[in-house]
């Protein structure tokens, strides 16, 4: 069986169908499917990993477990509004942001016109809440990851480009990163997915994580303001989107060395919201190191206080 053409087209049906759902009925059922999933799926030992290393809890805790239940609900709930976003208009766009905070960050940075770099983890839903940054007439090129096959990436970027927002492929040229930059424009890049497994070994809670470093490199290099950015899905479905301040960056001549010395502050801002909103994590891949690794990897030290 042509298994890339079952998910192509199972898409494409259910991207037909989330438009005509209603959002009360269609978060029902994604909160429903997202507990099936859980149970069933086997990514679910990533992801008791990732919130006992966040919360501090073994990983068969009810903590920790109720944590992930949730966090696998949420992704349902984030697929249903990927499916839906192409379908909605503007003002169904808006109404999803209920708060927003922090956007004179964004604003104060752009008037240096060397652009803006706006990093986050896997927090809430870009695919929904992102959106609003290309309606309130902000440029953004966001890098998402290549799906395969090709025509399921291509459906699922036009759905995501829908209202304004620009993505190209991690494994794509970098030259288009810097042109977004030059034209004074805001590129979107992820604080905790290491797509090309090349990034570097830090303490991210205390213990040894491979973690992307792929944004601070960026910002060092053409003197981008990086600026982090959280959005945090409530009760009611609609986001918050929190813009942080401007992150300080050390910066000389060395760029090995500037990059192990603004990690760990820039990833304390990460660890602080996690921290307060484990729920909010949608992410499914391993974080730390095995212990037998970790031993062998040097790691960068971390200021980050668990909680702070």
């Amino acid at each position: 069986m042509d298994w890339d053409a079952v998910s192509y087209y199972a898409y494409r049906l259910a991207g037909a169908l989330a438009p005509r759902v209603p959002p009360a009925i269609g978060y029902r059922i994604a909160e429903q499917l997202g507990s099936i999933v859980y149970r069933l799926s086997p990514l679910r030992a990533n992801v008791h990993d990732n919130i006992s290393h966040v919360i501090g809890e073994p990983t068969g805790s009810r903590c920790v477990q109720r944590l992930a239940r949730q966090i696998f609900r949420n992704q349902c709930k984030n697929y249903f509004d990927l499916l839906r976003v192409a379908g909605l208009t503007a003002d169904d766009v808006r109404k999803a942001v209920s708060g927003v905070s922090g956007v004179e960050h964004l604003d104060h940075a752009l008037t240096r016109g060397r652009g803006v770099i706006l990093a986050s983890g896997h927090c809430g839903n870009i695919d929904l809440a992102g959106q609003s940054l290309a309606l309130w007439g902000y440029n953004v090129l966001g890098v998402a990851e290549h799906l395969r096959p090709e025509r399921l990436f291509r459906y699922l970027r036009l759905a995501r480009e829908s209202h304004g927002l620009r993505f190209m492929p991690a494994d794509g040229s970098l030259r288009s990163l810097f042109r977004a930059l030059q034209a004074n424009e805001i590129v979107g890049l992820a604080l905790d997915r290491n797509v090309t497994n090349a990034g570097r070994v830090v303490a991210f809670f205390r213990q040894p994580a491979r973690l992307p470093d792929g944004y601070l490199r960026l910002a060092l290099h053409t003197g981008a303001a990086l600026i982090l950015v959280f959005c945090r899905r409530l009760p009611d479905n609609t986001f918050v989107i929190t813009i942080e301040p401007e992150a300080e960056l050390e910066r000389s001549d060395d760029l090995e060395r500037d990059v192990g010395a603004n990690m760990p502050s820039v990833l304390s801002i990460l660890e602080s919201y996690l921290a307060r909103h484990p729920d909010q994590w949608v992410y499914f891949q391993p974080v730390w190191l095995p212990a037998q690794a970790a031993a062998s990897e040097t790691v960068v030290s971390s200021t980050a206080r668990l909680g702070s």
